[in-house]
C-alpha cells in the first residue's frame, strides 16, 4: 500500500482509540463499566451491533458459504421474515430480559434457578465462546499477511519473529486496550463510531464493484453456470447442495426461536428502557439492508473474478498466491515447499466458457484441480488427509485478501484495509469482553458476599480476565488448526453452550413451571451431544477414519449411516468421506437442541413443586420500577390492530410510523410480494433461469441498495445525536454502588430492600 493508504488507516484508528480513552472519565461505578449505565438509545445500540456483526470472520464465512452454494437458498430465508419481524415488534425475549434489569445471563439464571447453575452455565458459555472465537486472530493475521504481501518472518533485534505472531499481538492489544479503558461503555462508543465510518466506506465499495463488473456479461453468466441440482439463483433447483441447504435453514429457524437469549451480554441490557431496546431491534431491519448488500457485493465480486473467463489470468495468479501462503504454513521444509509450488504453478489457467462444456459444480470447478494436486502431494494417510483438509479450508479463507490485493487501486486499498481493521477491532473487543464479563460476573462475583467486593476491585477483575483471555487467544492461534468452514467450526464449538441453554433461558423468562433440575438436565444433555460432535469432527481425518479403515469397518459404518439418513435425503446425506465427518455441525446442533428441549420439559414436569414468582423478576405488578410502569390502554379495533404489529402505549407517533414502515417493508414487500407471490407464480408456471437472474438483481441488489443509501444518511445522523445524548446522560448520572450483578434470595441486592418493602405494603393492605 502507498503512504496515502496507510494514512487512511492510521488516522481513523487513532481517533477510535482516543475515544476509548476519553470515555474513562464517565466510569463512576460498575454499572457504567458493564452496561453503560443503562443510558444508551436506539441508534447507538443498533449501530454498535452492526459494527459487531460486520466482522472479518463474518465476511469471510459468508464468502465461504456462497462461493460454494450461491444465493438460491436466500430465497427460502424469506420464510423467516414474519418470524423475525414478529420477534422484533413484540420484543421477543429481549424485552423481558431488559425488564429483569440484570447485568448478565448468569445473574438471570441465579434469580430464576440457583447459584450453582449460574456458575457452571456461565463457565461453560465462556469456554464455548472462547473456543469458537479462538480462530479470529489467526484468520486476521493470515488475512493481513496475504493482503499486504508480508513475509512470514521478520528480523527484530537479531531474532527471526513470525509475522503471524506480531499481527495477532497488535490486534489483540488494540481490542483489550478498549476493554481495559472503559469496558462496555468504551466498546459501545467506539463501535458506534466505527459503524458511522463504515457507512460511507462500504457504500464506496458497492459502487466500485457495480461499475467494475458487468451484470449481464460477467456476474449473471457465472451465476447461471451450474449443474442441475446446484443452482446459484434458482431456489427450486438446489436438491444436491450439501452442508448449507434447507436443513441448515430449518436448524437456524429452530435456533432463532429457542436460543434468542443465548448470546446476550451487557450491550443487550445497556438501553435506557426496555422500549428503547425494542426500537433498536426494529430499526435494525433498515440497517440490515445495508449489511445485506455489503456481504452480497463482495461475494459476487469474488465468485465472478475467480470463475469468469475474462479474469482467467488474474484468477490463476490469485490461486498461486493463495497456495504460496498456505504452503509456507503447512510445509516447513523449503525444498519440499518449492517442489509443491512448482506443481501448483504448472496448472494452466482455466479456459472454461459459460455455455461451452460441462457447467461448474461443487465437485468439478476451477478450484478442483488445485485440491486434487494438494491431496496427491500430501497423500491419503491420516496426516496427509488432515493437511489436505486444512489446505482446502485455508484456500477459501484467503480468497478475499488475495482478490482484493490484485484488483484494488490506490486509495481503495487503504479504505479496504481500514474497513477490515475496524471489523477486527469491533468483533475482537466485543467477543473478548463477552467471555471475560461472563467469567467475572457469574463465576467470580457469586463467591463474594454483599459489601466484600468494591467497585474498583470488581473492575480490576474484569480487566485482568480480559488480559488472560487475550493471552489464551494469542496462544490458541498457533495451536488450533481449522479443518472445516468457519460457520461449521463456530457452530460445533459454540454448540457446547447453545445446544442445551435454549430451553432453560426461554422458559426461564416465559414460564413459571420450569425447575432447576430441568435446567440442569437441559444444559448437560445438549453439552454432551455437542462434545460427541466435536470429538468426531476434530479426529475424523487424522484418527477415526484411518482406524475404521485399518479394522475393515468403513463399508459397514458407511452402510449404517446411509440407512439412517436415507429417509431424509437429499437434505441429510451421511456418506463416508476420508476428509470430513459424514455428520456436519448443523446436524449435531439440531440433535442437541431437540434432546435438550425434550429433557427440560420431562424433568421439569417430574420435579415441579410450586410456580415461580415471575412478576418479581420482571418488575411487574407491585414490583414495577418507578418510571417504567406500563400505562393502561382501552381495547378497541385500533388497539387490536396496533397489538398485531407490536404497538404498546410506550410508542410515540414517530415510533408508530417507524414500526409501520418496517412492517410494510418486511412483511408486505419482502415476504408477501417478493416471496409468497413468487412461490404461487412458480407453482402455476415455473420461471426460466433468466427470470431468476433478473429477480436476484432487483431483490438482492437494486432495492436493498436504495434502502442502504437511505440508511447511510439516517443512521449516521441518528448515531451522532444519540452519542451526544449518551455523554450528557452519563455526566448527570449517579451510580448505585449496589448495582453490580450480585443476587440474594432470587433478587438483585440493589433491589432487595425495595422489594421487601413493596411486598410488606401489599401484605398490610
Amino acid at each position: 500500500m502507498s503512504i496515502i493508504d496507510w494514512l487512511i488507516v492510521i488516522i481513523p484508528v487513532g481517533f477510535i482509540m482516543y475515544m476509548a480513552y476519553y470515555v474513562r472519565r464517565f466510569i463512576t461505578g460498575v454499572s457504567d463499566f458493564l452496561v453503560c449505565g443503562r443510558v444508551c438509545r436506539r441508534f447507538v445500540i443498533s449501530t454498535a451491533n452492526m459494527a459487531n456483526a460486520l466482522g472479518l470472520i463474518t465476511l469471510i464465512a459468508y464468502i465461504e458459504v456462497h462461493y460454494k452454494t450461491g444465493f438460491a437458498l436466500t430465497f427460502w430465508n424469506s420464510i423467516t421474515f414474519p418470524l423475525g419481524l414478529g420477534m422484533s415488534l413484540f420484543g421477543y425475549c429481549f424485552y423481558r430480559f431488559r425488564e429483569t434489569r440484570v447485568m448478565s445471563i448468569g445473574q438471570l439464571l441465579e434469580m430464576r434457578y440457583n447459584r450453582p447453575l449460574r456458575i457452571f452455565a456461565s463457565f461453560l458459555r465462556s469456554i464455548a465462546e472462547m473456543m469458537a472465537n479462538i480462530i479470529m486472530p489467526a484468520i486476521a493475521a493470515r488475512f493481513f499477511i496475504a493482503y499486504l504481501d508480508l513475509p512470514q518472518k521478520v528480523s527484530l533485534f537479531g531474532l527471526e519473529i513470525p509475522t503471524f505472531m506480531i499481527i495477532v499481538l497488535v490486534l489483540l492489544t488494540l481490542a483489550i486496550a478498549i476493554i481495559y479503558m472503559g469496558g462496555m461503555l468504551a466498546i459501545n462508543v467506539t463501535d458506534t463510531i466505527q459503524g458511522i465510518i463504515c457507512f460511507p466506506v462500504i457504500t464506496i465499495f458497492v459502487i466500485y464493484f457495480l461499475v467494475k463488473l458487468s451484470w449481464p456479461n460477467e456476474i449473471a453468466q457465472v451465476l447461471v453456470d451450474r449443474v442441475p441440482g446446484e443452482s446459484f439463483i434458482n431456489p427450486y433447483d438446489i436438491s444436491k447442495l450439501r452442508d448449507f441447504n434447507l436443513f441448515m435453514l430449518l436448524t437456524s429457524i429452530m435456533s432463532l426461536v429457542l436460543n434468542a437469549l443465548a448470546g446476550y451480554t451487557g450491550n443487550s441490557n445497556s438501553s435506557i428502557s426496555a422500549h428503547e431496546s425494542k426500537m433498536a431491534s426494529v430499526i435494525a431491519t433498515w440497517r440490515g439492508a445495508f449489511t445485506f448488500i455489503f456481504f452480497i457485493i463482495f461475494a459476487l465480486a469474488i465468485i465472478t473474478i475467480m470463475n469468469h473467463v475474462n479474469f482467467a489470468k488474474e484468477a490463476k495468479d490469485i490461486r498461486v498466491s493463495i497456495s504460496e501462503n498456505i504452503a509456507e504454513e503447512l510445509i516447513p521444509n523449503i525444498t519440499e515447499r518449492e517442489k509443491f509450488m512448482n506443481v501448483i504453478k504448472a496448472i494452466p489457467a482455466s479456459t472454461h466458457v459459460v455455455g461451452k462444456g460441462t457447467p461448474m459444480s461443487q465437485e468439478q470447478n476451477a478450484d478442483t484441480v488445485y485440491f486434487e494436486t494438494a491431496q496427491k502431494y500430501f497423500g491419503t494417510d491420516g496426516s496427509g488427509s488432515s493437511k489436505t483438509q486444512q489446505y482446502k479450508t485455508l484456500f477459501g479463507q484467503l480468497m478475499l485478501p488475495a482478490v482484493m490485493r490484485h484488483i484494488l487501486p490506490v486509495g481503495l486499498s487503504g479504505l479496504f484495509c481500514l474497513m477490515i481493521v475496524i471489523f477486527i477491532i469491533s468483533t475482537d473487543d466485543s467477543r473478548i469482553y463477552s467471555a471475560c464479563s461472563t467469567l467475572v460476573q457469574d463465576c467470580v462475583v457469586p463467591f463474594y458476599k454483599n459489601g466484600q467486593l468494591s467497585p474498583q476491585a470488581h473492575i480490576r477483575w474484569i480487566r485482568g480476565i480480559a488480559i488472560f483471555i487475550g493471552i489464551f487467544f494469542f496462544c490458541g492461534s498457533f495451536f488450533m488448526s481449522q479443518i472445516d468452514y468457519i460457520n461449521m467450526f463456530v457452530q460445533i464449538m459454540y454448540g457446547m453452550w447453545m445446544g442445551g441453554c435454549g430451553p432453560m433461558l426461554l422458559f426461564g423468562i416465559y414460564s413459571r413451571f420450569g425447575t432447576t433440575a430441568g435446567a440442569w438436565a437441559s444444559l448437560l444433555s445438549g453439552m454432551f451431544v455437542s462434545f460427541c460432535g466435536i470429538f468426531l469432527q476434530r479426529g475424523w481425518a487424522k484418527t477415526i477414519y484411518p482406524w475404521l479403515e485399518e479394522n475393515g469397518m468403513v463399508e459397514a459404518v458407511g452402510n449404517f449411516l446411509e440407512t439412517v439418513s436415507g429417509p431424509f435425503n437429499p437434505y441429510i446425506v451421511w456418506e463416508m468421506n476420508r476428509l470430513k465427518c459424514p455428520i456436519n455441525a448443523y446436524e449435531f446442533f439440531f440433535m442437541s437442541m431437540v434432546v435438550s428441549l425434550a429433557v427440560y420439559w420431562i424433568v421439569s414436569a417430574i420435579t415441579f413443586r410450586k410456580p415461580f414468582n415471575l412478576d418479581r423478576m420482571l418488575h411487574r405488578g407491585i414490583y414495577s420500577v418507578e418510571g417504567e410502569k406500563k400505562k393502561a390502554e382501552k381495547i378497541t379495533i385500533k388497539t387490536i390492530w396496533g397489538k398485531l404489529i407490536g404497538f404498546t402505549p410506550e410508542h410515540t407517533r414517530g415510533d408508530r410510523i417507524l414500526v409501520v414502515s418496517v412492517f410494510c417493508y418486511t412483511f408486505v414487500y419482502k415476504f408477501f410480494l417478493a416471496f409468497i407471490c413468487v412461490v404461487i407464480w412458480n407453482a402455476i408456471s415455473p420461471w426460466p433461469l433468466k427470470w431468476w437472474g433478473n429477480y436476484f438483481l432487483i431483490v438482492s441488489l437494486v432495492i436493498p441498495g436504495i434502502a442502504a443509501a437511505f440508511s447511510t444518511v439516517w443512521f449516521s445522523i441518528g448515531s451522532t445525536i444519540d452519542l451526544r445524548r449518551l455523554f450528557e446522560a452519563l455526566r448527570n448520572r449517579v451510580a448505585n454502588p449496589l448495582d453490580n450483578g450480585m443476587v440474594d434470595g432470587e433478587v438483585a441486592i440493589s433491589e432487595k430492600q425495595k422489594f421487601e418493602e413493596l411486598e410488606k405494603e401489599k401484605t398490610d393492605k
